[in-house]
């Protein structure tokens, strides 16, 4: 079903460019900084300013800026990708804002973000000399759940990874993020200066510990008595991040545009819910983020499982099973009682039981809270999206729950069938549907999903993605019984089925 909104016609008789000395200019509907910019100093260098970014921390400083506090906090971005470099030359001549509008059902709201205040050029020899500024003393990371070099047979650092084979062997030269982040702490180091604190905003189970064991891992390759200082010295703190937030295309450039009279290159849209729950430990200081809600506690583990597990796991279930249905934005496949079902019988049934309780936390309430954020139509998210990148996704939030119910010794056909759904889903690629992979590892895919054809267990072949869990029996009977029932009939009638046992 389109979105209602986006049909409306124009509100505004021209659109504004988005630029410092316009804000003045734009619709009085349009929040804008409430804070003097110039008087705002760097404390925070981010490495990935995409849309999550903007939607979430950015716009946590962005509140605490507006209460006039930590104004030595701003952000400075930065990255290291060619994506990143493209991004720079959308925010430059907008002064580094940022519209970012909550797609609430019940009226939309537009901000212009301004905490971020300068992005660094996209060069290694740049970024080293940004982090080695005494100013900085957070490095925040948005890098994706697949920028840590993870091993999947293992769950740790992976030293044959290619990029870090070829990080090793660059002789001083950075090519990676955290290349550049051990070359910047022993310049430090060096300098005398107090290490930055590193925080890792990624959707990962333990996102801190991650970075701690890619960094302290690289480090070893390359300098071992520089790596025992960083595992001394630098901290690392979890945090668990929740905000849905779209990709930016032109609906969303047009929405911003249309409905409220700015012309930006690279808006934002996202819903109006932000999580953010974070280990306290800052030892060169941090923002009083408490302020804008976000929450500090002694350990974040079981709110990134309750998160990782429920709501990004719940984004997998409903990801494939929807795109061979044919749906494309993610509040119509919530519209489908298949769809739907499946996410409550799965979720409740063979998830939920894998989360730690926690204290003045409605388990439960969570997972309606999630289903009503998946059914916000106003969002426009899509289903496209919920299916990137599945190689990298599938180990980070199915894979260790399926792991978790087998210790348990407790069942898992729902999840195998989610699996299966992905298999079905990388071949049906290969047969002119609709589907397309967008995937680094989209060939083998195809190539694994089609020789599971004829034998379902090619599909678990690839233990870079599937570790140890393919050496399930249990798992490998499931997953290859679901992958049948696929092959021989409809996803809508392997769905049905599944609910009806």
């Amino acid at each position: 079903m389109p979105d209602p909104h986006l049909n409306k016609p124009n509100q505004t008789t021209a659109a504004t460019a988005l630029r410092a000395e316009t804000l003045a200019m734009l619709p009085a509907g349009v929040s804008t900084p409430g804070y003097d910019r110039q008087a705002l100093t760097a404390g925070v260098l981010h490495v990935g300013v995409g849309n999550f970014h903007r939607a979430h921390q950015a716009s946590y400083f962005h509140r605490l800026f507006e209460l006039g506090e930590n104004s030595d906090w701003a952000i400075v971005g930065a990255g290291i990708m060619g994506f990143d470099r493209a991004m720079r030359a959308k925010l430059a001549p907008q002064d580094w804002l940022t519209t970012v509008v909550e797609l609430d059902p019940e009226g939309y709201r537009a901000s212009v973000i301004g905490s971020m205040i300068d992005f660094i050029d996209v060069d290694p020899d740049a970024l080293i000399a940004a982090m080695r500024d005494p100013k900085i003393r957070i490095v925040s990371l948005t890098v994706t759940e697949g920028g840590y070099f993870l091993s999947a047979e293992t769950g740790g650092f992976d030293p044959t990874h290619p990029a870090i084979v070829r990080e090793v062997g660059a002789s001083g030269q950075p090519q990676t993020v955290f290349g550049v982040i051990i070359a910047a702490l022993q310049a430090r180091r060096s300098l005398g200066l107090p290490p930055f604190t590193v925080m890792s905003c990624d959707n990962l189970p333990e996102n801190g510990h991650v970075a701690r064991a890619t960094v302290l891992g690289l480090a070893r390759l390359i300098d071992p008595e520089l790596a025992d200082w960083i595992s001394e010295n630098v901290a690392f703190p979890n945090s668990m991040v929740d905000c849905i937030t779209p990709a930016t295309g032109a609906r969303e450039i047009d929405l911003v545009r249309t409905r409220f009279g700015i012309e930006d290159a690279a808006p934002v849209v996202c819903e109006p819910f932000r999580q953010w729950v974070m280990e306290d430990n800052f030892p060169q200081g941090r923002p009083s983020l408490e302020k804008v809600g976000v929450e500090f506690v002694k350990d974040v583990a079981p709110y990134e499982l309750m998160k990782l597990r429920i709501l990004n796991g719940g984004h997998a279930a409903i990801a494939y099973s929807s795109a061979l249905l044919g749906h494309h934005y993610v509040h119509d496949a919530m519209a489908d009682p298949l769809i739907a079902g499946f996410l409550n019988k799965l979720t409740v049934e063979e998830i939920l039981p894998t989360v730690p309780a926690i204290e003045g936390v409605s388990l439960t309430g969570y997972v309606a809270l999630v289903a009503k954020r998946f059914s916000n139509q106003a969002l426009g998210d899509t289903i496209p999206r919920l299916c990137l990148d599945g190689s990298n996704r599938q180990p980070k939030f199915i894979l260790p729950t399926i792991a978790a119910r087998l210790e348990a010794g407790q069942s898992i056909d729902g999840l195998a069938l989610e699996v299966a759904l992905w298999a079905h889903y990388c071949a049906a690629a290969h047969d002119g549907s609709a589907v397309a992979i967008d995937d680094p590892n989209a060939t083998r895919l195809t190539e694994r999903a089609l020789a599971a054809r004829q034998d379902p267990r090619e599909f678990l072949a690839m233990p870079d993605i599937f570790g140890s869990v393919a050496g399930s029996g249990e798992f490998v009977s499931a997953f290859s019984a679901a992958l049948e029932r696929l092959q021989q009939s409809s996803t809508r009638t392997v769905l049905a089925d599944y609910l009806a046992r």
